[in-house]
């Protein structure tokens, strides 16, 4: 389904249907046209009606493009994802948005609604002023609201960073290893996502392009340092949540390592007991102690005593135990 809104003679309105005259730069109409969930015959739309090259169409049809950038002779083909951090899942939920900026149209096709897409078609409804500005203010503030979006999404990654990290320090040993790979990967596809979009819009920044000019390049930029710190606490956040994996594993370690100590001292301790009371439990004749056959079961329980006395000393002394 296509969606129209033209601005012409100082007015915005909102159609379905347009008149290929309004894409005459003559005209003096700035077109955008949003295409949500995107069919054949909406491809044959953008290739007939807007002249636009069959492989760029082709891989906007597709439901999943990395982010690029690419220019034609008539309008400039960008791809930028949009970020959904969807923390019940672990994972961030990507979703791209193909753009075909022209002078005098902007064409964006995506699969379902865009937090970004719909709140700027509500004001497109109501204000003149967002198509005023043309096709390419209309793209940047696309742009710009889709990088906001990824501000509380990191916010929240980052709090669940520092509560596992508390985890860890309060309950070392626990079992978190799965929680704190889930992190891992969340990081992952957040670099994924950030860091290609910021090299796209860097370039947007530095006026690559002719349809970009001077004063849209300084919006750009602005985006731009938006992506650059994301993308700097996207590394952040890998070295913290390697640092965390490497502590809980190491906790993990050295508590594996403690009820082994404890373990074999058990086993050091009850070896010598374990001789003994084989030993005197043979069906044979063997030395007896003082004091008569009543006192043998006291003489035997008192050795095993002093010998477990001072087995328990000795390890203690070491340090062992």
């Amino acid at each position: 389904m296509i969606t129209y809104f033209v601005h012409r003679d100082g007015k915005t309105t909102r159609t379905d249907a347009l008149d290929r005259a309004w894409l005459d730069p003559a005209a003096n109409v700035t077109i955008w046209a949003d295409v949500e969930k995107p069919t054949a015959d909406d491809g044959k739309i953008l290739r007939e009606v807007f002249k636009l090259h069959d492989l760029a169409v082709e891989d906007a049809l597709q439901p999943l493009q990395h982010p690029k950038i690419e220019p034609y002779d008539t309008f400039l083909y960008v791809v930028l994802h949009g970020i959904d951090f969807k923390r019940e899942e672990h994972a961030f939920v990507t979703q791209d948005v193909d753009f075909f900026l022209g002078r005098t149209f902007l064409v964006t096709v995506h699969e379902s609604g865009t937090r970004s897409i719909t709140e700027l078609a509500e004001i497109c409804g109501k204000n003149e002023f967002v198509l005023r500005e043309g096709t390419v203010g209309v793209f940047h503030r696309i742009v710009d609201r889709m990088v906001d979006h990824y501000r509380p999404e990191v916010d929240e990654l980052e709090q669940w960073l520092d509560e596992i990290e508390q985890e860890v320090l309060a309950a070392p040993g626990g079992d978190l290893t799965s929680q704190i790979l889930e992190v891992k990967r969340d990081i992952s596809s957040m670099r994924r996502v950030v860091v290609p979009q910021r090299d796209i819009v860097g370039r947007l920044a530095r006026r690559e392009f002719d349809v970009i000019n001077q004063e849209m390049a300084y919006r750009f930029r602005d985006i731009y340092d938006h992506l650059v710190r994301l993308a700097d606490e996207s590394f952040i956040f890998q070295d913290r949540v390697t640092g965390i994996l490497d502590a809980h594993l190491a906790s993990v370690s050295n508590r594996l390592a403690f009820v082994s100590k404890v373990l074999a001292a058990v086993a050091v301790i009850f070896g010598p007991l374990t001789v003994i009371t084989g030993l005197f439990g043979m069906n044979v004749t063997l030395p007896q102690f003082p004091g008569g056959e009543h006192a043998q079961f006291w003489w035997i329980t008192g050795t095993m005593t002093v010998i477990t006395g001072i087995i328990y000393a000795m390890f203690r002394r070491k340090d062992w135990l």
